[in-house]
């Protein structure tokens, strides 16, 4: 099994995110935990990291990962692979963000779970890779 974490899920992680109710940082962290002490891979795309660029510096997204570099996969987005994301994205009418659908493309070739909180995931994009919440696949 592989795992290939949404932008978010990283966000959550990083930021210690809490939403009101769920501490989404605390699951981000745990399942990240439990990921580097069975030695679970988790894909990280070119895709993902240019997103976090948005938020963070590349030294703090670097340093994040390099706490998990045993498990991480680095995987660069192909140009068929975009092509791809992108008749999926107009097969949908554009409602989805094109990137989100290139990570679902992404974890697909991949073979692997994409791990979000992002519902249109879940409404839109189940058709083409299994999705998960960080906090449903815990298993401590």
């Amino acid at each position: 099994m592989k795992f290939y974490l949404d932008t978010c899920i990283w966000r959550d992680f990083f930021e210690d995110r809490f939403d009101g109710l769920k501490p989404l940082g605390e699951f981000a962290f745990r399942f990240l935990k439990q990921c580097k002490e069975r030695k679970i891979p988790i894909i990280v795309s070119d895709a993902v990291v240019f997103e976090l660029r948005h938020y963070f510096s590349q030294e703090r997204v670097d340093e994040v990962f390099s706490h998990f570099g045993n498990i991480i996969v680095n995987v660069f987005a192909t140009p068929q692979q975009f092509s791809e994301a992108n008749k999926e994205w107009v097969k949908r009418g554009k409602k989805l963000p094109f990137d989100d659908v290139l990570h679902a493309v992404l974890a697909k070739h991949h073979k692997s779970v994409l791990v979000t909180r992002d519902s249109h995931f879940f409404d839109f994009l189940t058709s083409i890779v299994e999705v998960e919440k960080p906090e449903d696949i815990i298993l401590d």
